[in-house]
């Protein structure tokens, strides 16, 4: 991965409901040419290194969205000792860099932008062993995607609720905007879904957690993925109970996620 230099802006918000830090940062994209934002949850402790777990929204959400729904993500920070940091993955990019709209490349913003950034402005510890990845619904997609993709930068990958497999959703959400249409671009709608990544990426090499409420209109798919993932012998963590598609579902998620990530980095010292 190439390292770039990124111009910067600050926006510092400190809330106050646990002792954590929360700043709001812009990034430049100089992929799509803007300034993005992103939060970023700093620990109290500031006596080390912290681990980073990268926390995806959903579709039409924001960088903001999880830390407004769920401000108890502070205190896990620093119950946990870790950092959690949330970019902005646009509208509905799905986290790609889409191959039908140039100006959509949200892959190459959180691995080539985001990534190098938080690594050179805060105190992590900037190495696979020590950094995760997960998000809910669009996000739970792009946190299995990126991690497939870029395993070398990530060790642990989750997803809640997640479009593991975005093919029996072609006309939802935006994707034939991403992806192309369906015929035409058959390919890619095969190839860049996480269900089908499994057999041509190291997921082996993942900790992976995925979690899905039965009464998700994904759980399906996510049932599907979890039984290849049985069938191709790959080590996961997966969970399903009952719950829907909504915030309530996550809320109590993300606590278990960030408490396999934690045992993940904990199994791993410096």
């Amino acid at each position: 991965m190439k390292t770039c230099l990124i111009p910067y802006l600050f926006f510092i918000v400190t809330l106050t409901a646990s002792s954590a830090t929360v700043d709001t940062v812009t990034i430049h994209s100089g992929s799509m040419h803007k300034e993005i934002r992103c939060v970023v949850i700093v620990p109290e402790k500031q006596d080390g290194r912290f681990p980073v777990v990268y926390l995806l929204h959903g579709y039409s959400d924001n960088y903001a969205t999880w830390v407004t729904n769920v401000p108890s993500i502070k205190i896990y920070a620093d119950r946990m000792n870790i950092m959690i940091v949330c970019p902005d993955g646009g509208f509905s990019s799905w986290y790609y860099d889409s191959p039908v709209d140039s100006t959509m490349k949200y892959e190459t913003h959180i691995i080539r932008e985001v990534l190098p950034f938080i690594d050179s402005h805060y105190p992590t510890i900037p190495d696979r062993s020590h950094r995760a990845i997960v998000g809910h619904s669009m996000g739970g997609h792009g946190a299995l995607y990126l991690a497939l993709k870029h395993t070398g930068l990530f060790g642990a990958a989750g997803s809640m609720s997640g479009g593991v497999d975005i093919r029996p959703f072609k006309r939802n959400w935006d994707l034939q905007k991403r992806l192309g249409d369906t015929v035409t671009y058959a390919a890619q709608w095969d190839s860049m879904t996480v269900i089908t990544m499994i057999d041509r990426y190291p997921a082996r090499t993942l900790a992976m957690m995925i979690d899905c409420g039965t009464g998700d209109f994904f759980h399906t798919v996510n049932k599907h993925l979890h039984e290849k993932l049985l069938s191709l012998n790959i080590p996961h963590d997966y969970i399903e109970r009952p719950g829907q598609h909504s915030w309530n579902y996550w809320t109590n998620a993300i606590e278990y996620q960030l408490i396999f990530f934690s045992n993940y980095f904990s199994r791993n010292p410096r």
